[in-house]
């Protein structure tokens, strides 16, 4: 028995997939150990 899948659905969950991958990546990068090294352009531009 085999089951067939809507291609609009694969491609929904693969849209899903990446977007939810790049917001975790973005929250990491915002909010983990990669932040220590963020600049702020605020801080760096005093007038």
């Amino acid at each position: 028995m085999e089951t067939t899948t809507s291609p609009a659905l694969s491609v929904a969950i693969a849209v899903l997939a990446v977007l939810l991958g790049l917001t975790g990546f973005g929250v990491y990068t915002a909010f983990g150990p990669p932040s220590k090294t963020l600049s702020d352009p605020f801080d760096d531009h005093d007038d």
